[in-house]
């Protein structure tokens, strides 16, 4: 019996025989300059994906934030080791960060916009804490608020600094950092079976009955 051949990828997980849906990390070669992510949803192998672009109409190539250098090296490494510990166990081929395009998997790429939403805007010494708390999410509640995050304030420029992407840079820059395991929630397992229909005020009504529920009391301070 012949082994399946394995897709042909590239990047941190991007394989375009699966979907052409991905992500583009975008690093000049000056550090002077932003570093750009985008969401694409057409792939050629000859032309590869279209450019970046504001264009709010647009969905194509739409920027999802853009990331002074000295905050994208902050994270690089720590996003580059989650990356390929998950690609590694799916038997897929490693990535590393190179200066111009760098695709990355759809949900993957939802992970790391989500991580950068949440320092964009904060103090560059929040980083590490924001890392610690992205690391300490399970992959399915990072999509999750990456869609809701996306839905209402996803434009790289004019979604800065409001709604969910505030609230995103809140929760995991100021909240503590906790080494403690947790299971993702049934919103969550739902989403990641194609089960999306979930209501987003339930979702989000769940979420914050368990953030009082986690909030330790007198005794164990």
């Amino acid at each position: 019996m012949t082994n399946p051949k394995k897709p042909s990828c590239q990047g941190f997980g991007f394989c375009p025989d699966e979907s052409t849906r991905h992500f583009l990390v975008t690093i000049p070669a000056s550090n002077r300059e932003d570093v750009l992510i985008s969401e694409h949803f057409t792939w050629d192998e000859i032309s590869a994906a279209a450019p970046p672009t504001f264009a709010v109409g647009e969905p194509e190539g739409k920027l999802r934030v853009l990331l002074p250098r000295i905050k994208w090296d902050a994270i690089a490494d720590d996003v580059r080791v989650e990356f390929n510990q998950r690609l590694k166990r799916d038997g897929r081929t490693s990535g590393s960060w190179k200066t111009g395009s760098n695709a990355v998997s759809r949900l993957l790429g939802k992970e790391l916009v989500l991580l950068a939403w949440a320092i964009e805007e904060a103090d560059p010494a929040l980083s590490a804490t924001a890392i610690e708390n992205w690391l300490g999410l399970v992959p399915e509640e990072r999509w999750w608020l990456y869609t809701m995050t996306c839905a209402a304030t996803g434009h790289a420029i004019q979604g800065r600094n409001k709604g969910w992407r505030k609230a995103v840079r809140y929760a995991q820059t100021e909240n503590p950092v906790t080494d403690s395991h947790h299971e993702p929630l049934p919103v969550f397992e739902l989403a990641v079976r194609g089960q999306t229909a979930v209501e987003p005020v339930k979702a989000t009504r769940t979420m914050r009955q368990r953030t009082k529920s986690a909030k330790p009391n007198a005794a164990e301070r």
